[in-house]
């Protein structure tokens, strides 16, 4: 089984971010979402992936390379506009060719794997197979109705009286049955060709689809909110699947570490207290500070008198003398930094931003 991974789009919803990055490259403890779902399909043996790429196709080859250390062999396919998830599928049938493969939308994190599915799609082999998940607004997502044998009798896009809860999550499986159905439909009324079209083409033209309900861990995260949730929950699970857990790093006497803390070779923690669930990553300084619970600070960042919660850091941010930030989002070598006084602070930045806050 091959994989093709959609790492294109504009972000438009992660912004000021995705302004500079890829939104698959922004971290959920301290780990790219790229990264995660690129290791759920290595445990399922996938072993050749192609990924679509837009604009910052450039940053996403540079930072997961030729797939090597993935233990699966990478080719990455240009999409010159986000034209729509069965148009990237288009644009992959020459790599695709006649194999089976799973469709895996390069933000979404499924923290408990794709394992199940997997087995099931290859032991059942249907036309295709889709995942999905029961949520309480199922008019805010696609969702699919299914029959008997979880047969998905139709799918409709943001019903607004859904006749079912269960909405279509990021992972796909398919077998080149539906190239055809990719080629027989048009674009939608936003321009772009809809996989939920071609799915639905398929059902309307006698192939199987079903459906099954993953039970793990689903985050979609397109947005701020659902970013900071999603690193709640992976800070949450150290300890039961990061073999690094540990100090790895340096933690003087007079630091004081509770819960569960990586502190990443070379990482410095002075006069600090750390509160898990956090990960403190290479490089970093640690000075006179509180960090956590739920806080992942990147490679190569500086926290000196400052007090951070419930957040995320990218690399090379630094906060000076601001006591209380609770539910921030740092971008890359940012700098915030006290003036004057203050109580509860809350920041969403970008890359190489300067902000000066009351203390």
């Amino acid at each position: 089984m091959k994989a093709l991974v959609l790492s294109g789009g504009e972000g438009t919803r992660l912004r000021p971010f995705t302004y500079s990055m890829a939104k698959q490259l922004v971290p959920v403890a301290n780990r790219p979402v790229l990264e995660h779902c690129l290791e759920n399909l290595r445990n399922i043996g996938v072993e050749e992936t192609g990924i679509v790429v837009g604009g910052h196709g450039a940053q996403v080859e540079a930072a997961i390379g030729d797939g090597a250390r993935f233990g699966m062999r990478i080719t990455y396919i240009r999409q010159e506009a986000p034209l729509g998830l069965a148009h990237c599928v288009s644009l992959a049938s020459g790599f695709l060719g006649g194999d089976d493969f799973v469709m895996y939308l390069g933000d979404n994190v499924l923290a408990d794997g794709i394992a199940e599915a997997a087995e099931t799609f290859r032991r059942r082999r249907p036309d295709a197979q889709i995942l999905v998940t029961k949520v309480a607004d199922p008019r805010q997502y696609g969702v699919a109705e299914i029959g008997a044998d979880d047969t998905v009798r139709a799918l409709v896009e943001k019903p607004q009286e859904p006749r079912s809860d269960l909405a279509v999550i990021g992972v796909y499986f398919f077998t080149a049955a539906v190239h055809e159905a990719v080629r027989s439909i048009v674009p939608s009324a936003r321009g772009e060709l809809e996989i939920t079209d071609a799915l639905q083409h398929m059902i309307d033209h006698g192939r199987t689809v079903t459906a099954q309900v993953y039970g793990g861990y689903w985050k979609d995260t397109g947005r701020i909110d659902d970013l900071l949730e999603c690193n709640r929950a992976l800070l949450g699970r150290l300890g039961t699947d990061r073999p690094e857990d540990g100090t790895g790093g340096d933690v003087d006497a007079d630091s004081v570490v509770e819960g569960r803390v990586v502190v990443e070779p070379g990482a410095r923690v002075i006069r600090s207290r750390l509160t898990g669930p956090v990960v403190i990553g290479a490089g970093s300084v640690v000075r006179d500070s509180r960090v956590g619970p739920y806080v992942a600070v990147g490679r190569d960042c500086v926290l000196d008198t400052a007090g951070v919660e419930d957040s995320i850091l990218l690399e090379g941010a630094s906060i000076t003398d601001v006591p209380d930030l609770h539910s921030c989002v740092i971008g890359r070598w940012a700098r915030v930094r006290a003036q004057g006084e203050s109580s509860h602070n809350r920041l969403i930045i970008g890359d190489h931003t300067q902000a000066e806050v009351l203390a």
